[in-house]
């Protein structure tokens, strides 16, 4: 196996029982590869070259584990829907920590890998479509440069799941800066154990946040670096119209990272309460709700950190409230500036606002795409549409075009920072499904397309034309959390 290169660091292994559970996959009957990132194993300088495809599969699937690996399941709580529930890898393990060349370190996980202590009354397992979304959409995240874990590869098992329906199971290798979740903050929390509270802390601090080890209030600190990792996150979620569908706390990492592509989905027709998940009744993970969630959830994590804020309880209560409250104006700093890059704006003025909410609104009014009115502005648009003759938007874009120039800008500038800012393609709802479909029949020719031009969103490509527009359908589109 070490001709692969695996270098194996397990750090999280070495934490006490409290944190997770000892635990290998289950073998699987009949495992066989669909899908490897030839890309990033190359980033992880993990060398397949003279290994089989048989191979693969038996080290993907779990049958044949990794030299150097150590298998735990993690422990970790979370409002889910906003009620607090004690969880943890009920279909996840994690196989330990890989470090690369460069010395950065990597979580290696697989996903639907068979029942542990925490998986209730699940199997454990996990079906194809639901491995293949998050493989497609993960890596969307990535090359739109957004902070996200990765897919490494996605294996068939062979074998059965059972769900609304029979479906072929599979299991799919997570590479993550680290799982540590708002979650695995909040399960320590709830053991009202400040020793393992505080192993925890200092485990975060030096797995992601080495600068502030030694700050006078290194959790005060915390917590200001995270509510400013998260605002970036959900700012860069709202650039591209991506709603995550399930921002439970067990789903938000102190690492910045997207996590978790349940029932994900990426909004066509702007509406700021666009909805996908089956699960989401009540709109609480709206794309309008994200930011607000966001709050919520950094608020439950500052919550687990009052014990090491400050000795006084009240002030350490004082101290980590008035960061929350900071959160808003931080979000709209963030929000305003990337609404500016999305238009091409350099500098700020005093109409900036009106500007943006003025087009937004237009949007909604009009049932406006929301990724292809950018790309009309940058004169990208796939095909002409009459909407963008519309009286009222004309007489914006004249606004807009007046507000290009001020700041001593440049047509030039201006385009590139669009170009930089807008994606021309997005993984389109529709077209998920369709190359999900195929691949249940075994046609994974879809699947390599998608994930080709995925790889180059803000890339002028040849004929994808198709993969840029909504779909003709007028049925309302629902995703799944695949549980």
């Amino acid at each position: 196996m070490n001709k692969i290169n695996w270098n194996f660091n397990n750090t999280y292994f070495d934490l006490s029982r409290s944190f997770k559970e000892d635990i290998n996959p289950i073998p699987v009957k009949n495992p066989k590869l669909v899908l490897l990132n030839k890309i990033l194993a190359s980033e992880l300088n993990l060398d397949f070259s003279k290994v089989t495809n048989k191979e693969l599969s038996e080290i993907f699937s779990g049958n044949s584990l990794p030299e150097g690996s150590n298998s735990i399941a993690q422990a970790y709580a979370g409002h889910q829907f906003g009620h607090f529930t004690m969880l943890g890898d009920g279909r996840a393990v994690l196989l330990g920590e890989h470090v690369s060349k460069s010395n950065k370190k990597y979580d290696i996980q697989f996903k639907g890998s068979g029942k542990t202590a925490f998986s209730r009354s699940g199997d454990g397992r996990a079906a194809l479509g639901p491995m293949l979304r998050e493989y497609i959409i993960s890596e969307a995240m990535h090359y739109l440069n957004i902070p996200t874990t990765r897919s490494l590869a996605v294996v068939k098992t062979g074998e059965e799941v059972i769900r609304e329906k029979i479906l072929q199971g599979a299991i799919l290798t997570r590479v993550a800066s680290s799982h540590i979740r708002v979650g695995t903050f909040q399960y320590v929390a709830a053991r009202q154990n400040k020793d393992e509270l505080k192993i925890l802390f200092d485990y975060t601090i030096d797995r992601h946040y080495s600068k502030i080890k030694d700050s006078k209030n290194p959790a005060l600190d915390l917590l200001n670096q995270l509510i400013d990792r998260q605002c970036d996150l959900v700012v860069n979620w709202m650039r591209v119209g991506f709603i995550h569908g399930v921002m439970n706390t067990d789903n938000m990492t102190v690492s910045g990272e997207t996590i978790d592509y349940g029932p994900c989905a990426f909004m066509d027709i702007y509406d700021p309460k666009t909805v996908f998940s089956s699960i989401d009744k009540m709109g609480r993970y709206a794309y309008c709700n994200q930011p607000i969630i966001t709050k919520w959830n950094l608020s439950r994590f500052a919550e687990c950190l009052i014990p090491l804020i400050d000795n006084n309880k009240n002030k350490s209560i004082e101290l980590a409230t008035e960061a929350i409250n900071l959160f808003e104006k931080k979000y709209e700093e963030k929000w305003m500036n990337m609404m500016r890059n999305k238009l091409g704006i350099f500098g700020s003025d005093k109409n900036d606002k009106l500007l943006i909410l003025d087009l937004l609104t237009w949007m909604h009014e009009k049932k406006a795409d929301y990724t292809n009115t950018f790309c009309h502005l940058m004169d990208q648009e796939p095909k002409k549409d009459e909407i963008f003759n519309d009286e009222n938007f004309l007489n914006w874009k004249n606004r807009w075009k007046e507000r290009l120039f001020k700041n001593n800008n440049s047509l030039e500038k201006s385009s590139k920072l669009m170009k930089d800012t807008n994606p021309l393609v997005i993984p389109r709802n529709h077209k998920i499904e369709e190359s999900l479909e195929a691949a249940e029949q075994n046609d994974f020719k879809p699947i390599f397309k998608i994930l080709e031009i995925l790889n180059k969103p803000y890339t002028k490509q040849v004929s994808i034309e198709n993969y840029q527009h909504p779909s003709k359908s007028n049925k309302k589109y629902q995703t799944f959390c695949g549980t």
